[in-house]
């Protein structure tokens, strides 16, 4: 499976979206929606990481779906970032496509662990 590459491209992310806060802070005094992104652009590999002792398919399944949510959110924020001119055209590219690549690997990962557990309960077992 891909988590080790989704669980290091959100780590990378992660620390992308800490160098941006620290640039949103002190070179353009912005510190609202910088403390936003930086929550959920760190929240996605945090996430990932707890799913390691997940106690079930269930529940790992569970904390893959709050990461992708996360790359969602932290999206907007990006849009917001952009569109107020806080960061440049090529500033946003690159993060937006990033948090975008990841999020395409956990929608994947999400729908065939989905299909995995209703495979399951149609037999009538359990994780």
């Amino acid at each position: 499976m891909r988590e080790h590459t989704v669980r290091e491209k959100s780590k990378k992310f992660a620390v992308r979206i800490i160098h941006l806060y620290n640039y949103l802070c002190n070179k353009k005094n912005e510190y609202v929606l910088s403390k936003q992104v930086l929550r959920s652009g760190t929240s996605i590999g945090a996430n990932l990481a707890e799913s390691d002792f997940a106690i079930s398919k269930r529940d790992f399944l569970s904390k893959l779906y709050i990461a992708l949510k996360e790359t969602s959110e932290t999206m907007y924020w990006l849009e917001l970032l952009y569109e107020t001119d806080y960061i440049t055209k090529s500033e946003y590219d690159s993060l937006y496509s990033d948090c975008y690549e990841i999020k395409c690997m956990l929608q994947s990962s999400t729908k065939t662990i989905q299909f995995s557990l209703n495979k399951k309960a149609e037999k009538g077992t359990t994780d």
